[in-house]
């Protein structure tokens, strides 16, 4: 599991949210949701470990950009 949160990083080299339409961006935000779930799942039961704490930066790196894919679907709106 750890090797895929190491993976699934690569994604954070923000997608081209500013080029991306509304079907693309609403792909990315489901896909982003569906990791967060995934992370959810696999959360480490030991608070204090390194484990704990890099799948922490993973949670809170997918929910930023969950937050910005949901801010450039309400730009489009505006």
């Amino acid at each position: 599991p750890m090797a895929e949160i190491i993976d699934f990083s690569g994604y954070q080299e923000e997608p081209e949210l500013e080029t991306m339409n509304r079907e693309q961006l609403e792909k990315a935000l489901r896909q982003v949701r569906e990791r967060i779930a995934q992370l959810d799942e696999e959360e480490p039961s030991d608070m204090n470990s390194e484990e704990y704490e890099t799948w922490g930066d993973a949670h809170e790196e997918l929910e930023d950009l969950a937050d910005e894919i949901t801010d450039r679907l309400e730009e489009l709106d505006g």
